[in-house]
């Protein structure tokens, strides 16, 4: 099985259950590169319907992902590898722990030592 087949079905139904828990996602934006399930039409027919803007990597511009890179390679170096995770649930729970420590306790020294919730605040005061 190809794995465009197996690919787009799963990043379809990661957002209709994000959109079934979170009912109200107007003004969201959805960052990704050009990989086909970014690119597809049933991807590009589903989030607008629920208000939802779809951000996309310029092609060739490795630069486009910088943030959610560095995002995800502090969650795995400080959250995942550490750890013996023995299910999705712990996993799960360390993820949706981590990304809350991330946002709202981790000072960043590009946000001038604040967390990413205070340099917000800030923007917005």
């Amino acid at each position: 099985m190809s794995s465009i087949i197996r690919y787009n079905p799963l990043v379809l139904e990661t957002f209709r259950k994000a959109f079934e828990t979170h009912k109200d996602v107007t003004g969201l934006i959805v960052h990704s590169d050009q990989g086909y399930q970014y690119t597809s039409h049933a991807y590009h027919d589903m989030l607008p319907q629920v208000g939802v803007q779809i951000s996309m990597s310029r092609r060739g511009n490795c630069y486009d992902n910088a943030s959610i890179e560095s995002f995800f390679s502090h969650l795995k170096v400080e959250a995942l590898y550490p750890y013996d995770i023995r299910s999705i649930d712990e996993a799960q729970r360390r993820i949706e722990e981590y990304i809350r420590f991330y946002n709202e306790d981790r000072a960043q020294r590009k946000l001038n030592k604040l967390t990413p919730v205070e340099y917000r605040n800030q923007l917005v005061s």
